[in-house]
């Protein structure tokens, strides 16, 4: 099982800032890098389609959080496991995902209205809980989307962003003490921001943090060569031994990897 966690909006430096024992554990299990790079622009939805399609916005046309399909459809993530023979879930408190993948693709797809408190992520991360301890799934998508909440509500790095960055980090060990001993977990943002909003090429918007735990992974390792958005989708077909998409701009990173 592979445990995809978005944490929306949360910059490298934020994880410093604030106690985050769950990042830091995470850390030091695994191999990671606070220099990864978002794609321009960096907005939530554009930034999740080049996720789980591997191209840049430029490739895949949605450079807002308006969905608008590919008039050059790219296979997606989820359609490749599919593909495959892997079950794959979804479990979210955007909405607007929904558009990430085919009809028919996805086992499970379970989404859900976030109150506008410190409790944002929490029926998320119980939910996440229940479906990786089900172990059905060979890969589970998570998105928490609190943190770039209080981003843009407070400002980044503002002592209202940095509370429930640490909300987020409790949230975040709901779902690492669900998952099974032989399953591995990817934990990044898709962006970050400044004052009260993100999109721009700014290194306060653009780098984010990717960090990976689980068999075969590297302990404590810091990623030495550069890390994009585009790497994770084909890092987890390599990982689950399919390869990548032939359309797919990313590359798997094998540095991580024992």
């Amino acid at each position: 099982m592979i445990v995809l966690v978005m944490v929306d909006g949360v910059r490298p430096d934020a994880l410093d800032a604030t106690p985050c024992p769950t990042f830091a554990a995470i850390r030091a299990r695994g191999a990671s890098t606070m220099q990864a790079q978002s794609v321009m622009p960096s907005v939530t939805l554009p930034c999740h389609m080049s996720i789980f399609h591997s191209v840049p916005p430029a490739r895949h046309g949605i450079t807002d959080n308006l969905y608008l399909p590919m008039a050059r459809p790219v296979t997606g993530l989820v359609e490749r496991l599919r593909h495959h023979g892997h079950r794959s879930a979804f479990i979210h408190n955007w909405e607007p995902l929904r558009d990430l993948n085919r009809p028919e693709t996805l086992a499970l797809s379970y989404y859900v209205e976030a109150p506008y408190t410190h409790q944002y992520d929490n029926e998320v991360a119980a939910q996440a809980a229940r479906v990786i301890a089900d172990g059905r799934h060979a890969f589970v998508f998570v998105y928490l989307g609190g943190v770039d909440v209080a981003g843009h509500a407070f400002g980044w790095m503002s002592p209202g962003y940095l509370e429930q960055l640490r909300h987020l980090d409790a949230d975040l060990g709901t779902i690492v003490a669900a998952l099974p001993a032989d399953a591995t977990l990817i934990v990044h943002a898709d962006h970050g921001g400044h004052e009260r909003t993100h999109g721009t090429a700014s290194p306060d918007d653009m780098t984010i943090p990717w960090m990976a735990f689980g068999p075969g992974i590297r302990a404590g390792y810091t990623i030495t060569e550069p890390v994009s958005l585009l790497d994770t989708a084909p890092t987890i077909t390599h990982m689950l031994g399919i390869g990548p998409d032939a359309a797919w701009e990313g590359r798997a990173i094998t540095e991580i990897l024992i």
